[in-house]
């Protein structure tokens, strides 16, 4: 492959995993998975990472479902905040980066408890209030609904990003 194609694809895969970042926090009807398995197909390509098929399998499927799953939701809260996009972001985040630190073969449990973190920390906000007053079942629903996406979307872009760093 020419070092230029190998260039142009690293461009690309950068430029879809840093758009995949901020879906995160401003969300749209494209899930923020969908840039991210992009951007980690096009490293992989470029040669520049080096991904486990089965892995590209297994996090493109789980793309494919979040986006279903995004798709198939109504835009925005229950009350027309976007505010959980900020809380529950940052906190996977910082949770895929602390994994990182810890051990990378844990930073998608980072990931997810982060992401709960994120949650929980939305529902004692005032625009969030309505979750916590709803109980555990709401609860649940809102991260299936809400948080997986971002979950699925913060692991791929943590282990492009492993990736340079292994």
């Amino acid at each position: 492959m020419p070092i230029i194609l190998r260039y142009i694809l690293l461009a690309l895969g950068l430029l879809s995993l840093a758009c995949s970042l901020v879906l995160l926090y401003w969300p749209q009807r494209v899930a923020a998975a969908v840039p991210a398995f992009a951007g980690l197909l096009l490293l992989h390509l470029s040669y520049f990472i080096e991904a486990n098929p089965g892995w590209l399998l297994f996090w493109g499927a789980a793309a494919l479902m979040v986006a279903a799953l995004v798709y198939m939701q109504p835009p925005g809260e229950i009350d027309g905040h976007r505010s959980s996009n900020l809380y529950v972001a940052s906190s996977a985040i910082a949770g895929a980066l602390l994994g990182m630190i810890v051990d990378p073969r844990i930073m998608v449990l980072g990931i997810i408890l982060g992401a709960f973190v994120g949650q929980m920390a939305y529902s004692r906000t005032p625009s969030g209030r309505w979750m916590a007053q709803a109980g555990g079942k709401v609860m649940l629903h809102y991260y299936a609904a809400k948080c997986l996406p971002v979950v699925v979307a913060t692991a791929i872009v943590s282990i492009a990003v492993e990736g340079f760093l292994l």
